[in-house]
């Protein structure tokens, strides 16, 4: 498999952005010879519904430019609806948690929760913090306005939130000892 294609799938499985340095680390080549597949995965990408967004050292796979205006309709079709049970059931664990990642969040659920997660974060729902343990990672937190909306003023005020939180962390732990 060519090192564009194992880029592209990298970034899509990723659903986030990325360094150039964790690509290459991932995938064992030079940070050059990302660079140079990256130029060449944009060259490919050229006129096609995706693309490669940069920022610095830091790449991402984004939706191309042309489309901007049909995404940004769907995003407005987005915050209007009501949540997903799939969206509800994510939110409940960023909640109960108080700050998850989205691996434990994939795990706990046992699908890719990417796309959810941006819907919630698009929404206001959830923010985004650094690991305080690691600040490589990305932790998922509700937001006040959420509490609020849900007329609890602190996470302990959530129904059986003991019981709830040592199942969700019973789930994690197992996945670190397999």
């Amino acid at each position: 498999m060519q090192l564009e294609q194992q880029i592209e799938g990298l970034l899509f499985y990723k659903g986030e952005g990325m360094t150039i340095k964790k690509i290459a680390e991932i995938l064992a080549v030079s940070v050059e010879d990302v660079n140079t597949a990256l130029s060449n995965l944009e060259n490919s990408l050229s006129g096609r519904g995706v693309s490669i967004v940069r920022n610095a050292d830091e790449v991402m796979m984004g939706v191309a430019k042309e489309l901007s205006s049909f995404i940004e309709a769907m995003r407005k079709d987005e915050i209007t609806k009501d949540l997903s049970k799939a969206s509800l059931e994510t939110l409940s664990i960023v909640m109960y948690k108080n700050g998850v990642t989205r691996s434990e969040i994939d795990y706990i659920r046992g699908v890719n929760s990417s796309f959810i997660l941006r819907n919630l974060l698009v929404r206001g729902l959830v923010k985004k913090e650094s690991d305080p343990k690691d600040i490589r990672r990305i932790m998922y937190k509700p937001t006040l306005d959420t509490l609020s909306f849900m007329g609890i003023t602190r996470i302990e005020d959530l129904p059986n939130y003991e019981q709830t939180v040592a199942t969700l962390n019973n789930t994690i732990n197992n996945q670190t000892n397999e």
